[in-house]
């Protein structure tokens, strides 16, 4: 049954964004990304579609930028006091989120790229590098802490575990074997970020 949604309470600003965000989350868990309309989310939401659509031109828009506010934020990287420890959780963190929703949205906007659509622009617009920002948070407080050189830090270090756990996603799916993350921080990570020597 379609719910009327003039005689549901009205909702407006934080209050409506957030139950579309939620219910875009919900739509990617349950019919994945191909499966999810404007439509679908709109009823989940208990919203108008018009109230999306003048938002969020297309899915992809609306899509993106409810995987993007549920990540966590550079201020919220982890500070476990050590880098080793800080790079388990921050890859964890990375991992889980690969394995829910935003994973599935990255599958379904990859796969409209190679069908020849363009939502590559639209990815780079909302993610705005933050996997970076919170390997840099990271990497930043280590070197406050003398862990590591600050000239180890490079943005293809940065990027690089990130990478590996993107790469292990799309080429061999899910999911991570028991001791992935692990094996990434203590083989490529921590040798990467060496601590400073004494004649530098």
């Amino acid at each position: 049954m379609v719910t009327d949604h003039r005689k549901q309470p009205r909702r407006r600003g934080e209050a409506l964004s957030a139950a579309i965000f939620q219910a875009t989350l919900d739509e990617l868990s349950e019919v994945g990304y191909a499966g999810l309309t404007m439509e679908g989310v709109a009823e989940r939401a208990r919203a108008s579609k018009a109230s999306l659509y003048r938002r969020w031109p297309s899915r992809i828009e609306l899509v993106m930028e409810a995987v993007y506010r549920s990540l966590p934020s550079p201020g919220s990287s982890p500070d476990t006091g050590n880098l080793r420890d800080d790079l388990v959780a921050l890859l964890t963190i990375t991992a889980d989120a690969l394995s829910g929703p935003a994973g599935e949205a990255m599958r379904g906007l990859l796969g409209e790229a190679l069908r020849g659509e363009s939502p590559l622009r639209t990815m780079r617009r909302t993610t705005q590098g933050r996997g970076r920002r919170l390997m840099e948070e990271v990497v930043r407080r280590a070197v406050e802490r003398g862990e590591v050189a600050s000239s180890d830090v490079t943005p293809r270090r940065l990027d690089s575990g990130h990478a590996l756990l993107r790469h292990h996603f799309l080429f061999e799916g899910l999911p991570f074997p028991d001791g992935l993350v692990v094996q990434i921080v203590d083989e490529v990570l921590v040798p990467l970020f060496k601590p400073p020597r004494a004649d530098r």
